[in-house]
């Protein structure tokens, strides 16, 4: 088993590595898409690039010790099998079943070689079980088979070419049954993906709660997160690839992002109707209770009041950067500083984080503290 456990445990380490640079576009996609944050639609997304990880590392893995695979094999090692089928005479040569004897058929079930061939069916099965999510329509069956056969192609060649050159002689063979039980395991999940798919929510749900959603001018709490985050990072970004790669000074950077905070969140939505970049990125804008552009203090209130936790985890940053000898008279009070800080700053972000939660909760219904505070309400930009 550990011949497949290594595989999928590298996809896995790979995939949490790319979603850390995938979520935060794929959820602006999401958005833009469907009005929503669909937690289903995130899940397919990333579950079929799991799955195609998993598939390429069961395919490729483990990998040789050395470039130089040619020293490895024999001089007259054969490369290819463009046998078609082989694999039904060798599950039938390996195997030591009596065809006049009926029960001895399940010894089948425990040749390598019929291991071997049920491996490659299963591998792209799912591959046609998401296809049919995608193209929704069984009419599509010949364009599931030809995209499960160009997939199964890709792994073939990038074995037969010791992955395009990296090794020097192939260390897996091009093998042409591989193409046709890979391609017809496609075909056959996408045949019975309506059994499986009956499980969960259909494509045509999403379109239409979409539809539902987008008559609305509601903006659901996740996406008014997500527009603060982006802002955010425009501001801890734009600090990284200017002054930050200069210096790292803990007081440079805390006025910069001081005067960051100011521009994105305060000055940019006043120039700009009532957007920042994050919101203008999801589509929705800020406004007043009559619908029009917020006053400037308003603006003033809604900055100050996503400003104050940044500040205090700032200050944390800054206190705990400050190095004095114990023997020093205001070493006592440091400490006592630092540790009150800290521990204030651990039930604001819990009572932040309860706050969030309950607001998500109520979709739409209640507005975030910093939005409630300024008297500011997030409306979809009908334009």
């Amino acid at each position: 088993m550990s011949v497949y456990i290594m595989p999928i445990q590298t996809a896995a380490i790979v995939f949490i590595l790319l979603s850390v640079f995938l979520t935060i576009p794929w959820l602006i996609y999401v958005y833009r898409k469907y009005g929503y944050l669909s937690i289903w639609a995130s899940i397919v997304a990333f579950s079929f690039i799991f799955y195609l990880l998993s598939a390429l590392f069961l395919v490729l893995l483990p990998l040789p010790d050395t470039r130089n695979t040619c020293a490895l094999q024999p001089s007259d090692t054969v490369h290819y099998s463009l046998t078609p089928f082989y694999f039904v005479t060798d599950i039938i040569n390996s195997s030591k079943i009596i065809w006049t004897q009926p029960a001895t058929y399940i010894q089948i079930l425990n040749q390598s070689a019929f291991l071997q061939a049920a491996f490659n069916f299963l591998l792209l099965l799912p591959f046609g079980v998401y296809l049919r999510y995608f193209l929704q329509n069984k009419r599509y069956w010949k364009r599931a088979l030809g995209l499960g056969f160009g997939l199964s192609l890709f792994f073939e060649i990038t074995q037969g070419t010791g992955i395009y050159g990296i090794y020097n002689c192939p260390y897996r063979i091009f093998d042409v049954d591989d193409l046709i039980l890979n391609s017809t395991g496609a075909l056959f999940g996408f045949l019975i993906a309506p059994m499986i798919l009956a499980l969960f929510p259909s494509k045509k749900n999403l379109l239409a709660k979409r539809d539902k959603i987008q008559e609305s001018q509601v903006v659901r709490p996740l996406a008014q997160l997500l527009a603060v985050f982006i802002d955010f990072m425009l501001v801890h970004i734009s600090w990284s690839l200017t002054l930050g790669l200069f210096t790292s000074n803990e007081m440079i950077e805390f006025i910069y992002k001081t005067a960051g905070f100011l521009v994105v969140y305060f000055i940019v939505p006043l120039v700009w109707d009532g957007k920042t970049a994050g919101t203008g990125i999801l589509r929705f804008e800020l406004t007043d209770a009559e619908g029009d552009v917020p006053k400037w203090h308003a603006m003033f209130k809604r900055m100050f009041a996503l400003y104050v936790p940044w500040v205090l985890s700032a200050f944390l940053n800054i206190l705990t950067a400050i190095e004095l000898d114990m023997n020093s008279g205001l070493y006592v009070y440091h400490v006592w500083l630092t540790v009150a800080v800290f521990g204030f700053l651990v039930i604001m972000w819990i009572v932040l984080f309860i706050h969030a939660i309950y607001i998500i909760s109520k979709k739409g219904k209640r507005t975030f503290y910093f939005d409630y505070s300024s008297g500011i309400t997030p409306r979809k930009d009908m334009e």
